[in-house]
């Protein structure tokens, strides 16, 4: 069975930019997998999210060499907007996708593009609105709510139409945290209920290590680093060299097993972190004791 998205030296340029965005990029990700994918401003993470949609080339002229296929079919070989059941692209810009005059007729909209009769629209549309608590907003023009608002119904209007494959660019930049927290609860539920393969681009990583198989850091253009997530935390020095700020808790732990005072994997979050940290403690004043 192929895999959900297999890039294969894989380079794009701009026709008007300097250089290759993205420089002979080989990334494969199993159906049902979640990578997380972070680097420096103007690593090429919004080109790899257009480059996997089909927006880039379908929408921006420029130079490609390599392939990219979603199930198996490079995406150029789509018929027009076929693509876009199998693949669902968040923007960080939520208005750069907004076509309709209500929150409830962009959420319908793609539905209608579908095909889909009324009761699954209907049934589609009550689900998503609770999943992401918009339903007091249904009537309400998209252009005049709040940032996080927006934000929301961006992510909702996708994941109405259930794509295998999600891409998020930075889609909980304009959220409060409780509402991001919320945001990647929803994306935990869609991996065990839909087996969802999520490719997840953010600067904050809190949320996104727990939820991750593994980790990328894009450079430049070019994967600098791909690994499971407890050993891509590993390479400190490397992420920090490309100014990455990695998860407190994270580092720490990083840190001492860098030091060989611990040799597990890393943590995922704080909780993790905390109980890895008394044991150490623990351990080290069972040792000083029996001496």
């Amino acid at each position: 069975m192929a895999n959900a998205i297999e890039i294969t030296n894989y380079s794009w340029a701009y026709a008007h930019g300097n250089g290759k965005a993205l420089k002979a990029v080989n990334l494969s990700v199993e159906q049902g997998e979640c990578v997380g994918v972070i680097g420096p401003n103007g690593a090429g993470k919004t080109t790899l999210a257009y480059s996997i949609d089909g927006l880039v080339p379908g929408q921006y002229h420029g130079i490609k060499e390599g392939t990219v296929q979603i199930q198996g079919r490079e995406v150029e070989d789509y018929p027009k907007g076929m693509l876009q059941r199998e693949v669902g692209l968040v923007f960080s810009d939520p208005e750069a996708q907004f076509t309709a005059m209500t929150v409830e007729d962009e959420l319908v909209f793609g539905l209608e593009n579908l095909g889909l009769d009324i009761p699954e629209i209907r049934e589609r549309l009550d689900w998503v609105a609770e999943l992401t608590g918009l339903g007091p907003l249904l009537q309400k023009p998209p252009y005049e709510i709040s940032g996080g608002q927006k934000q929301r119904v961006a992510l909702a209007a996708v994941l109405a139409m259930r794509p295998r494959v999600l891409v998020l660019d930075e889609p909980t930049s304009m959220l409060d945290p409780l509402s991001r927290k919320r945001v990647f609860e929803v994306l935990g539920q869609l991996r065990k209920v839909q087996n969802t393969t999520l490719i997840l681009i953010e600067h904050g990583l809190e949320h996104v290590v727990p939820l991750a198989d593994r980790m990328v850091l894009l450079a430049e253009g070019e994967i600098a680093l791909d690994a499971p997530t407890p050993s891509f935390f590993e390479k400190l020095d490397l992420l920090h060299h490309h100014g990455l700020h990695v998860p407190g808790a994270v580092e720490v732990v990083s840190r001492l097993k860098n030091s060989g005072r611990y040799f597990g994997e890393l943590p995922r979050g704080v909780e993790d972190a905390r109980l890895v940290i008394q044991e150490i403690i623990d351990a080290s004043s069972t040792k000083q004791g029996a001496v």
